[in-house]
């Protein structure tokens, strides 16, 4: 049996998880192993109660939380609804980041030129979005420059940080939707993507890791750290892209 996931925290009302890159929270298919929440019922039981508190990108890594009663779920995404739990990312940008701080605030809205009906944009009538971001590292390789970001999303629109990022113009590595072609994305959903394109892409998932959640609950601070995932930490200390990344996750 494969690994399900990597906890970081369980109790009697709450699971802390370091999801995987490539893995959706609810299933698209009949495999169970093959969405997060079909994992967490194999790791609770099928009787078990699990409900996803937050949600992230099936190429996103991170911290996601997993309550086991109605009661927990309900005052959890009542606290990620109200803005009272902090969140940061880790993100690999192409190119170099020329401020050391900046903050984006893009509304964004639907993409209606788009030919991929999930895709949004900034627009001047889109909603409110606020998006942190700092410089954490600079740094060269044979494929170009990139930047690695610490994250502070203020507002939790679709998307938010890639489109941010796009706008800014030092798009996040591996991104199919928002890297500058769409038809990448297209051929990723009918897995038909060329070698040329995974070359363009250089990682196999979008380089953007949920590394931190900071929230105040049941009369404690929570803080919830996860770790990103190998193929991730080795880009940016100047590792070869192994053939095996591509694999597993294209």
């Amino acid at each position: 049996m494969p690994d399900l996931f990597a906890i970081l925290h369980e109790d009697a009302d709450l699971l802390a998880i370091n999801k995987p890159a490539g893995l959706v929270c609810h299933p698209t298919k009949g495999d169970v192993y093959s969405s997060l929440i079909s994992r967490v019922r194999l790791h609770l039981g099928n009787t078990a109660t699990a409900h996803l508190v937050n949600r992230l990108d099936r190429e996103t890594s991170g911290v996601i939380l997993v309550a086991k009663s109605p009661d927990a779920d309900a005052a959890l995404k009542k606290l990620f609804a109200q803005h009272r739990v902090e969140k940061e990312y880790l993100a690999i940008a192409h190119g170099h980041f020329a401020p050391d701080s900046v903050t984006c605030d893009a509304a964004l809205g639907k993409d209606e030129q788009a030919i991929i009906a999930i895709k949004d944009c900034v627009r001047a009538d889109g909603s409110i979005s606020k998006t942190e971001f700092s410089v954490e590292q600079r740094f060269t390789r044979a494929e170009g420059n990139f930047t690695v970001l610490r994250v502070r999303p203020h507002s939790g629109r679709k998307h938010q940080i890639r489109i941010h990022l796009q706008h800014l113009g030092y798009p996040l590595v591996g991104d199919k939707l928002y890297g500058g072609d769409e038809q990448l994305y297209l051929n990723f959903v009918l897995r038909q993507l060329t070698t040329e394109q995974r070359t363009r892409l250089i990682l196999p998932c979008q380089a953007l890791h949920a590394a931190v959640l900071r929230f105040h609950w049941r009369n404690r601070d929570w803080e919830f750290r996860a770790n990103p995932e190998k193929w991730f930490t080795d880009f940016i200390a100047g590792e070869p892209c192994s053939p095996d990344w591509a694999e597993k996750y294209l």
